[in-house]
This record gives C-alpha cells, sequence and structure tokens, in this order.
C-alpha cells in the first residue's frame, strides 16, 4: 500500500535550506502552503511554533529572496512505519 507525501523546500542563495519539511497529511500540507503564502503577499516574516518542538521564523525580506519548491511522492507503509520508529527513537 502507498500513501503520498508531501515535501516543501524554502531555500536561499546565501543561508542555504531555510525549511525542508514533509507532511502526510495533505490539508496540513495545504494550510502550511497558505501560510507561506499569506506572508509573502502581505509582506509578512513568516513565523509558525507547533506548541512543541517546531519553531520557524523567516523575516520577509530573506522569504523574498528565497526558492520555495514543493512535491509529492509515493512511499509504502513499511517506509511509513520505519520513518515513525526512527522518529520516536532519536
Amino acid at each position: 500500500m502507498k500513501k503520498a507525501v508531501f515535501n516543501i523546500k524554502v531555500m536561499n542563495e546565501k543561508f542555504g535550506t531555510l525549511l525542508s519539511e514533509t507532511f502526510v497529511d495533505g490539508t496540513q500540507f495545504k494550510i502550511f502552503l497558505m501560510m507561506i503564502d499569506g506572508a509573502l503577499n502581505l509582506k509578512e516574516d513568516l513565523s509558525y511554533f507547533d506548541g512543541n518542538t517546531f519553531l520557524v521564523h523567516i523575516p520577509h525580506k530573506i522569504l523574498k529572496e528565497s526558492v520555495i519548491v514543493t512535491g509529492t511522492e509515493e512511499i509504502s507503509l513499511a517506509e511509513q512505519v520505519r520513518n515513525r520508529i526512527e522518529t520516536l527513537v532519536s
């Protein structure tokens, strides 16, 4: 059984990869994309904290000079389980 995962990468010429995230849930991915789009269109900094372990703050000046790439890939159930175990162990 294969499942789609969604990737987003924000890369800057000066600072390298600023953000590289993978989402299993398509809805969460769309919300994150809308948040980035809103920051760009409203000329605001991109700030996000999930209340636990994930904190992002990218100033608008750096965000607008960055390349943002998204994509999807298919992963098997075995890969999902292995990745989840690795996340819990580390």
